[in-house]
């Protein structure tokens, strides 16, 4: 994988281990020659993540709606940063600049973002890795209520089981270099429609 899109928060939080573990990450990929493709601000977890892989001398990719350019204060020393008109613009271009997806710890914004792109890949519209990155237990909470909804038969366990998930970094970069992609569904055709 050359690039990879991180979805996480415009907030730092109060988890040391997962400010930590952010800044980590972000090492990480320069040192595995990953293109970092994020929101493209410096502040909270975004800005950690990203002035890790500055400071490293890696690539860095910032995708910002334009009404949030003053408001998560945009990140000026990113390798590109590309504007767009909106938050689903936004989504299309960090999907259309990254071969896999990391979900590290966010907030509302930060779930949109990861359930949207589960359900691409539930729907057959990529065959992309996602994977959750559970820095300090952070998302075991939602991990179980994805155990619930296959339980109650609202998710299949094979799209449930498309996620990888893992508490280490390096862990969950092996996991998705070795990610097999779910078949396409049956009713998709070859036009993808």
């Amino acid at each position: 994988m050359k690039a990879i899109a991180v979805f996480c928060g415009s907030s730092s939080g109060n988890d040391n281990l997962i400010i930590e573990q952010s800044k980590l990450l972000g090492e990480t990929f320069v040192s595995n020659d990953i293109t970092l493709v994020y929101g493209g601000s410096k502040i909270g977890i975004m800005g950690t993540i990203a002035k890790a892989v500055i400071d490293g001398g890696g690539e860095t990719v910032g995708v910002i709606p334009k009404f949030l350019q003053t408001k998560e204060i945009v990140n000026n020393d990113l390798t590109a940063l590309i504007i767009t008109d909106n938050m689903h613009d936004r989504k299309v271009i960090m999907y259309d600049k990254s071969d896999g997806f990391i979900i590290i710890p966010g907030g509302f914004g930060t779930m949109d973002e990861f359930f949207e792109i589960t359900t691409w890949g539930q729907l057959g519209l990529h065959t992309k890795p996602i994977g959750i990155l559970n820095s300090n237990g952070y998302y075991d909470a939602l991990i179980e209520q994805c155990k619930v909804m296959v339980e109650k038969g609202f998710l299949k366990q094979e799209n449930f089981e498309a996620v990888v998930v893992d508490s280490t970094i390096n862990g969950l970069l092996d996991k998705m270099i070795n990610y097999k992609p779910l078949p396409s569904p049956k009713w998709l055709n070859k036009e993808g429609l």
